[in-house]
């Protein structure tokens, strides 16, 4: 089967940074689909995996999270799913990744493909939607469907693929006032299309932007990038007992200085539940299928911007520049091989 992955651990700019392979179709495990690749979109996690985990001598890692196709075999132990069935989902850390022809993947992490979307669209969403609905419901313990006000959520980088989700999980879903972060007028409009109340230029200090706004403290704030850069404001603007959810990889998180607010600090990790095959991970095949009947009901949208061609590595070295170079919007997803 086709697959794109990498050797070596290279600069985006080598043509073998990411390199087309051949590689043997997979057998399914017990729980295991193998799905027949038709679409996915690439996460700043593909880029940080590639940068920092190099295969080992002669091997080849497969890359690749966010996946839409259908089920082409079933593991002896499945039950939630049949061949020919329409799926998505976001894989696993410890596996092989999307980036392939066929694909396994337990059966407990995925769910059906909205039947409104193209298989392009519904890539955009799975690891993305996890996070945001981890992260707001789980994380930060926002009621679900609670529409009574309940206070202000901050969103740091809300144009991003997370913020682009989290932004309509909020506004549809909750009584938040959203306040999102972007700094270009086409991050800034994005974020208003899709649910934010304000939006504030994250290249200011964030306490300021959002006194200017009449907003003296927030009780939730996700930050979603550049956490350590954001941290003095973040500490300000936080209200006591206030609640802070981060998903980046900041050098260091002092969080002492939250102790005065009794504030607490929460990590938000979508992979965690099948990286340690945790008791609950049936919860993202719930919550997928979840997503899956809000975006036919039409109360989410696809956040797919682009689609990129081809499943190649040429098409995907494009790809990963656009990710490092900090300027994308939503989601950029490749269909077909």
């Amino acid at each position: 089967m086709k697959a794109v992955g990498y050797r070596a651990s290279l600069p985006i700019t080598d043509d073998q940074a990411l390199i087309d392979l051949e590689l043997p179709k997979p057998d399914p495990g017990p729980r295991d689909l193998r799905v027949a690749v038709r679409a996915v979109s690439v996460n700043p996690v593909d880029v940080k995996v590639r940068m920092r985990a190099a295969p080992e001598a002669g091997e080849a890692r497969v890359l690749g999270f966010d996946a839409a196709g259908v089920v082409d075999a079933v593991g002896a132990d499945v039950t939630l799913f049949r061949p020919g069935d329409e799926v998505s989902y976001a894989g696993s850390l410890s596996r092989p990744g999307t980036n392939s022809e066929f694909h396994l993947v337990d059966e407990r992490i995925v769910g059906r493909k909205p039947s409104s979307l193209t298989f392009a669209q519904a890539a955009a969403l799975p690891l993305t939607s996890i996070t945001a609905w981890e992260l707001l419901f789980d994380r930060l313990g926002v009621g679900y469907g609670v529409k009574a006000p309940a206070g202000t959520l901050l969103i740091i980088n809300g144009a991003g693929g997370v913020g682009s989700i989290l932004n309509q999980l909020a506004r549809r879903m909750t009584g938040l006032t959203i306040v999102a972060t972007a700094s270009r007028p086409e991050t800034n409009a994005w974020c208003r299309q899709l649910g934010a109340h304000h939006v504030i230029d994250h290249h200011r200090p964030l306490n300021e932007a959002l006194k200017e706004i009449g907003i003296d403290r927030v009780e939730f704030i996700a930050s979603l990038s550049a956490t350590d850069r954001h941290l003095p404001a973040i500490i300000e603007a936080i209200a006591p007992e206030g609640k802070l959810a981060v998903i980046d990889d900041p050098k260091a998180l002092d969080i002492l200085p939250f102790k005065r607010k009794s504030a607490s600090v929460h990590w938000e990790f979508m992979f965690t539940r099948p990286l340690f095959g945790t008791a609950n991970m049936i919860a993202q095949h719930h919550l997928l299928n979840e997503v899956a009947d809000l975006v036919d009901a039409g109360v989410l949208c696809t956040t797919m911007v682009d689609d990129a061609g081809p499943i190649n590595a040429a098409n995907l070295r494009r790809v990963h520049a656009l990710i490092e170079s900090g300027r994308s919007i939503g989601k950029t997803v490749l269909s077909g091989f």
